[in-house]
């Protein structure tokens, strides 16, 4: 099954897999937000971190491969009484316009091969404007151990080295690693080992 099939299928569902509520980090994060401007919501599947953006002034241009997730995502928005974009994308190909977005989230995006994450954190540093939030949470490796969600290939977790390597050269980095209880859906629920960052470039 490939991954646009698994995401595909998990989305039919009539329930939010997430849950409907933001990611508990990006939440957190709500007093770094700029008062206006553009945001953008990598892979944001059904839409509740997308939603959470344009809920708090931001124009917020949620992309995912899964239409099923972003037909999700535009009633939960509507349901929300905000105006989201949506667009189709995979993030390894989609054109990512450069020095566009004052922020961009990354929430568990974590299907990318390395070779692919590769491209997708390029993309992400390209279309943030100078003095732009970068905001992504991942598992790390010792997700692995408690097995509540994510991938299970080693490859695909992030560690702060990777993160470090990615972003390090932007104006301000800040890195978190912690274990958390996740309560956001079915698709995360229980102990989880996470890595948060905050970066502006």
């Amino acid at each position: 099954m490939s991954e646009f099939e698994r995401w595909q299928g998990r989305f039919a569902a009539p329930e939010y897999v997430f849950g409907e509520a933001p990611n508990a980090f990006l939440a957190a994060q709500a007093h770094l937000l700029p008062k206006a401007g553009k945001a953008l919501a990598v892979a944001d599947g059904e839409g509740r971190n997308g939603v959470f953006l344009a809920e708090k002034g931001l124009d917020t241009l949620s992309i995912d491969f899964s239409p099923n997730g972003q037909k999700k995502a535009l009633e939960l928005a509507a349901g929300r009484g905000v105006k989201i974009s949506a667009e189709l994308a995979d993030v390894h190909n989609w054109t990512w316009p450069p020095e566009t977005y004052d922020v961009v989230a990354e929430i568990f995006t974590q299907f990318s091969t390395p070779q692919e994450r590769a491209v997708k954190w390029a993309g992400m540093a390209k279309t943030l404007k100078k003095g732009g939030l970068l905001l992504i949470e991942g598992y790390t490796p010792k997700q692995l151990q408690y097995g509540t969600g994510g991938p299970k290939e080693l490859d695909k977790l992030y560690t702060r080295e990777m993160v470090e390597a990615a972003f390090g050269g932007f104006s301000k980095v800040e890195i978190r690693e912690y274990d958390t209880h996740m309560n956001e859906g079915g698709g995360h629920a229980g102990m989880a080992a996470v890595i948060d960052l905050v970066a502006w470039k």
